[in-house]
């Protein structure tokens, strides 16, 4: 069995005017993140590590935001056509460990949702997406509740 290990990086700017999505999930906020499609930051890191453990490139890569049927489009659908490039190769997917950094709002009572969303999105047990929140101690562009960034390990096997 092969095994190969990704590592997923996304940072986005929250603004006023739009939804706040994170792992699929629509979060109650006064602002949200900026970005040519929904700017699902947790999405986007889960998407740059899968590619990357795959040896696909990156999101930006396979879904560029110079292209029109990206925008607005739901991060989800960019999820979906992630693990369809992986299963093309032979991958499954093993795990996913994620955390989310923002000042606010709090987000762990959104992780349950987020985890199922993920795991019948990538079609996967529950138990395969770990997710963890945190916040910057009010120190940089986090802490300042100017953006939200993501960091996310994923393992994939052949």
């Amino acid at each position: 069995m092969k095994v190969r290990v990704g590592f997923g990086y996304d940072v986005h700017r929250l603004i006023e005017g739009r939804e706040l999505w994170l792992g699929g999930v629509r979060v109650d906020h006064e602002k949200g993140l900026e970005g040519h499609s929904d700017a699902d930051v947790l999405i986007h890191a889960i998407c740059d590590a899968l590619l990357g453990a795959a040896n696909l490139r990156d999101i930006g890569y396979h879904f560029p935001d110079t292209k029109a049927e990206y925008e607005n489009v739901a991060s989800v659908t960019l999820l979906r056509k992630t693990i369809h490039l992986l299963n093309e190769q032979g991958y499954r997917l093993g795990n996913i460990d994620a955390t989310v950094c923002a000042e606010r709002p709090r987000l762990n009572p959104f992780i349950p949702a987020m985890k199922e969303r993920l795991a019948e999105t990538m079609g996967v047990d529950l138990s395969a997406i770990s997710i963890k929140a945190t916040t910057s101690e009010a120190m940089g562009f986090v802490g300042r509740e100017e953006g939200m960034a993501a960091y996310v390990v994923a393992l994939i096997y052949q």
